[in-house]
């Protein structure tokens, strides 16, 4: 007997998962096969992310990135899901520019075959996801450490600590006021990332941001044992496993079991 095809993962249902307690398994993917084989397994968002500048084309940060590189990729991957939700970054510049090209600019990775877009910001930014949403274009925010802006925030740190920690939370509530979708927390006191969590209404999804965060995302490498200097919050899910597929698998039975990340690969105050 044939079995029923996955329902595909929507906004609505992720919206619902978060209601229910239920957690969320995201990953980055930037070609066909490996996309394929994450979908098959089960993932509820993959995301082209412009972290392919580190992992793919081999440069020190995602700012070189261009438009034309994110969408080639999601096309790639929008080729080969079927179930997953699909999401894709707006690179350097895209998302804090005008709201104009920001339109523009997620009209393109919409039509290469995203979901919904990714952008990194928040405070003046704000305005541009909420230009963004009113005109139907769902809209991921990206708050805390983030990438596009290592060179303002002086490397790679942790985000929130101490006094700062009330202006994340204020950025979060201002991005779901302004109409987001979902919500990354990248490398964030664990503690922070459970009262934003609770605090809004949309799901929460992080990296780096310990196990409250409504789902959680790891770049595709990483979770592979493949970075080369991997963060704390980073686990090899492909060791002990028969292979890729197993590996994803792994992943996303961790996530949705509450058993990744621990309390060793999440920050603290």
């Amino acid at each position: 007997m044939t079995m029923p095809a996955a329902k595909a993962m929507t906004i609505p249902r992720l919206v619902a998962l978060k209601r229910e307690g239920r957690k969320i398994a995201a990953m980055t993917a930037y070609d066909a096969s490996f996309a394929r084989v994450m979908d098959e397994a089960g993932m509820d968002i993959i995301l082209v992310g412009d972290s392919l500048g580190n992992v793919v084309q081999g440069r020190k940060s995602t700012v070189p990135v261009m438009l034309e590189d994110v969408a080639y990729h999601t096309r790639c991957v929008a080729r080969a899901v079927s179930r997953a939700l699909l999401m894709a970054d707006l690179p350097f510049l895209s998302f804090q520019g005008s709201a104009d090209r920001a339109l523009a600019d997620a009209a393109v990775l919409m039509r290469a075959g995203a979901h919904m877009v990714k952008g990194e910001g928040a405070g003046p930014f704000a305005a541009n996801a909420a230009y963004l949403a009113a005109r139907g274009v769902p809209v991921c925010g990206h708050i805390g450490l983030t990438p596009q802006f290592v060179h303002s925030l002086g490397g790679y740190r942790v985000q929130g600590r101490g006094a700062h920690g009330a202006r994340l939370l204020a950025e979060a509530k201002e991005l779901a006021d302004a109409g987001v979708s979902l919500l990354v927390l990248e490398a964030v006191p664990a503690a922070l990332a459970a009262e934003i969590s609770a605090a809004v209404t949309v799901p929460t999804i992080g990296i780096g941001a310990g196990p409250s965060c409504d789902g959680q995302i790891l770049v595709m490498h990483d979770a592979l044992g493949m970075g080369a200097h991997p963060p704390r919050f980073v686990r090899d899910f492909l060791a002990g496993q028969g292979g890729i597929a197993a590996a994803f698998a792994a992943y996303i039975d961790a996530v949705r079991q509450g058993l990744f990340p621990a309390a060793e690969e999440s920050y603290g105050e």
